[in-house]
């Protein structure tokens, strides 16, 4: 069996920075950040409801109905997903001190997500769309604890780049691989670009 066949077709790989980073900008990370923080938030509508405001701005709902009874996936819409997803890892990457480029709205920078656009006929179920986000329970589970130590691993990697310039690799690594679990899960669940269930790994 080839390689394309059994990679899974969301993928998420953040370059490791192999320089100093930019202490100035690490330090004052939670006010720089601001800025990128209240576009996404416009994109998101800026509303209260938080995640459910953030969903409502990528193609979900519609594209669910689509897959049910027509079959299709407007290659659009898609596109739409994986721009706003590419830009939200950028925002994430930045925020978890991963890289000190500021976030761009459209260039790729360091932050490399790729996700595959599915033949809609032969690789997505009509029906699964319905079911997707209950049978991803399990990894909201994973991802709730893995969350609160990638947290601790981003604050112990605050205090690494103060006095060494360096995030240390074994953290940056848990912590792409923690964001790289959460781009593939909201892509099976909610995107719906695949079937394939996402693997319990943060690796690739």
């Amino acid at each position: 069996m080839s390689e394309s066949s059994t990679q899974y077709p969301v993928n998420l790989n953040v370059d490791y920075p192999d320089r100093d980073l930019n202490r100035l900008t690490t330090f004052f990370r939670i006010f720089t950040i601001i800025p990128i923080a209240v576009v996404l938030g416009f994109l998101s509508w800026g509303g209260p409801e938080g995640f459910w405001q953030f969903l409502a701005t990528f193609v979900v709902v519609p594209t669910l109905l689509m897959i049910l009874f027509q079959q299709k996936y407007p290659r659009w819409w898609f596109d739409w997903n994986l721009a706003l997803a590419r830009f939200f890892g950028r925002f994430m990457a930045y925020l978890t001190l991963l890289r000190d480029e500021y976030p761009s709205t459209d260039e790729e920078q360091a932050v490399h997500i790729e996700i595959k656009y599915p033949d809609v006929k032969e690789e997505l179920s009509p029906v699964m769309p319905l079911f997707k986000w209950l049978l991803a329970i399990p990894h909201y589970v994973v991802l709730f604890f893995l969350t609160i130590a990638a947290v601790v691993l981003v604050i112990i990697a605050w205090f690494a780049i103060l006095f060494t310039g360096r995030y240390p690799r074994d953290l940056f690594d848990f912590v792409v691989g923690v964001l790289r679990w959460y781009l593939r899960v909201y892509a099976y669940a909610f995107l719906m670009a695949t079937d394939r269930y996402p693997p319990f790994s943060i690796t690739n």
